[in-house]
């Protein structure tokens, strides 16, 4: 085995050496690695399948939802339909909370009207 790894690193080295690497693309852009040191080995391969076919974990998905829908909030004006987001809001991360299942004191506040109510009665 040392001995195909000495000739291809010869040949590596020579093409090098005769400016054979030189036209590639990307060619001085540092490498795009993905750090998967914190995945458990056997599980790697079939975390890279997943990713490349655009799955995304529960938690990942409901976080960009409610992210989706705090942006969403921010934007409106009428009082009825910002009380009924807000209620589908305090559901996405109610729902988020118990996927994790960590201590309460952890857990992702949820929107109440009452501060709704606050901020448009002053």
């Amino acid at each position: 085995m040392i001995c195909f790894q000495r000739i291809a690193e010869r040949r590596i080295n020579q093409a090098m050496r005769e400016g054979v690497f030189d036209d590639l693309p990307g060619a001085g852009q540092p490498l795009k690695l993905e750090d998967d040191s914190h995945i458990p080995e056997d599980l790697r391969i079939a975390y890279k399948i997943l990713k490349n076919a655009g799955y995304l974990p529960p938690e990942i998905a409901l976080r960009k939802e409610i992210t989706r829908a705090e942006d969403l909030l921010a934007g409106m004006e009428d009082m009825k339909a910002k009380y009924r987001h807000i209620k589908k809001l305090n559901f996405l991360i109610m729902k988020l909370n118990e996927l994790r299942g960590t201590n309460t004191s952890l857990e992702q506040a949820q929107h109440y009207e009452k501060k709704l109510v606050e901020r448009l009665g002053s």
